[in-house]
């Protein structure tokens, strides 16, 4: 049955015959809070069932439950989220990603009970894609180590209850949109060009720069940290200098202990050696010419992201 059937005969019926249908058709479930994201049992996605017995067990408990899917592999949906908070409207960014052809093929359209939007779409077997936020564009994709609220859940908007309710259904099967091209194209990463042919190294100066550009990041400035240290350690900044860059440039909201970890790990992801010999000898493991620093997508070297609702 193609998701889209799925959800939307679930989304007629309670909530606890709901989450007996997801299960009885092979997508994991799991409960969160009555009118919430947050979930009802310990692990969160990572306890989702398709067992009847366990998800009958946990809508007799709380019936009036939402009904989570944790997204990516296990459920082989994942879901392009527009968020519409406040000052943010992610409708817009959506729109320019639809110009640019980065977020066709989607089987279903949910609104969320804030006015946003979800975009279902079918998970590439065998592949993983794991999830993200992208806050300024008002945009989050949500793959392995994320999850979704589906409907028929609801929450309270002031004096209302408002559901999430699928409000379009494609006529034919959907394709798995290539969220890391979304992710650049929705939250670009500050133009580095390279290195000079002729031996010259990543310098000082680079590490500067980089860190006043992490600095000026609202949202998953730790994971862009992370990506920039990576590229520095790349180019043969020593450890001490990158730091020093860094935690120079930090927001007092940014601590130097976090600040101090996430560039270690970076160094480490790129040289495994241990920190002590990576400090001194990063600089003689420059790419010839400075090629291949910062040639890389964000995404090639990450730290896992804890999962999160929708």
């Amino acid at each position: 049955m193609r998701a889209a059937s799925l959800f939307t005969e679930a989304a007629g019926l309670p909530l606890p015959a709901a989450a007996a249908r997801f299960a009885d058709a092979g997508v994991p479930v799991f409960p969160c809070v009555p009118g919430g994201k947050r979930p009802l049992t310990g692990h969160g996605f990572h306890d989702a069932s398709t067992d009847p017995a366990q998800v009958s067990a946990w809508w007799r408990r709380w019936p009036g439950a939402n009904i989570a899917v944790p997204t990516g592999a296990p459920s082989g949906l994942v879901v392009v989220d527009v968020d519409v908070h406040g000052p943010v409207d992610g409708r817009a960014s959506f729109r320019r990603a639809g110009d640019a052809g980065l977020v066709e093929g989607w089987e279903l359209l949910v609104r969320t009970p804030t006015g946003g939007m979800h975009a279902y779409y079918p998970a590439t077997p065998g592949t993983a894609q794991r999830s993200w936020q992208a806050g300024r564009a008002g945009v989050d994709f949500r793959g392995d180590g994320g999850y979704i609220i589906v409907p028929p859940s609801s929450r309270p908007i002031g004096a209302a209850t408002v559901g999430y309710r699928i409000v379009q259904v494609a006529p034919g099967p959907g394709r798995e949109p290539d969220a890391g091209r979304l992710r650049d194209f929705l939250d670009p990463h500050p133009p580095i060009r390279p290195r000079p042919v002729g031996g010259q190294r990543v310098g000082r100066e680079d590490a500067e720069r980089l860190a006043r550009w992490v600095d000026r990041q609202d949202t998953d400035r730790n994971l862009k940290l992370f990506w920039a240290s990576c590229r520095l350690a790349e180019g043969g900044v020593p450890l001490a200098d990158a730091l020093d860059a860094v935690l120079t440039a930090a927001k007092s909201d940014f601590g130097p202990r976090e600040i101090t970890a996430t560039v270690r790990s970076a160094y480490r992801a790129v040289h495994p050696d241990p920190v002590r010999r990576t400090t001194t000898s990063a600089t003689q493991t420059a790419s010839p010419a400075g090629v291949g620093w910062f040639d890389r997508r964000p995404g090639s070297a990450r730290p896992a992201v804890p999962g999160r609702g929708l």
